[in-house]
């Protein structure tokens, strides 16, 4: 799958996305890994102990209420994005980014063209792209749309106004 990170395609990507059914013992016990948020909010203590960055993973139907104030203790959060219709995962982004989170904010799951610029502009700065819906044309994406009708994490254009 193709990773996206701040609209450049990357070669390389260092995470290890942990399995929904893994259990703590089923850990690598070093490198960079991606939790579930059940298995975070489960073992938040050992897990804090793993030898490698730390992140985790969720999606719409998952309340991230309790994952806000452990922000700090991870490199990477992942939002999962099921299917094209649930689109709940805007809305976390912008929790998650108003939480102060500063590490890198993935989309995953069904990540389509049409949606790079709104994902960008909720807070996400990875995209990982399926395979079957990716292109080099597909970066064309980014800047596509020039007016908006809602503001935006840290963008300075103008939001369209009807009638001014």
């Amino acid at each position: 799958m193709p990773l996206l990170i701040n609209r450049q395609v990357v070669s390389q990507d260092n995470w290890q996305f942990v399995d929904a059914e893994a259990s703590l013992e089923q850990l690598p016990k070093d490198g960079d890994i991606v939790v579930p948020l059940a298995l975070w909010l489960e073992n938040r203590d050992a897990l804090a102990a793993h030898n490698g960055a730390l992140g985790v993973q969720f999606n719409g139907d998952d309340d991230i209420e309790p994952l806000l104030a452990d922000l700090d203790k991870l490199a990477l959060v992942a939002v999962e994005f099921p299917v094209f219709r649930d689109g709940r995962g805007f809305s976390q982004a912008r929790l998650v980014r108003r939480a102060g989170f500063k590490g890198q904010l993935r989309a995953v799951g069904d990540v389509t063209r049409d949606r790079f610029e709104y994902l960008h502009r909720c807070g996400f700065d990875a995209l990982q792209v399926p395979e079957d819906r990716f292109t080099p044309e597909t970066l064309n994406a980014f800047g596509e749309i020039g007016a908006y009708y809602q503001g935006a994490l840290d963008d300075p254009r103008p939001i369209y106004r009807q009638g001014r």
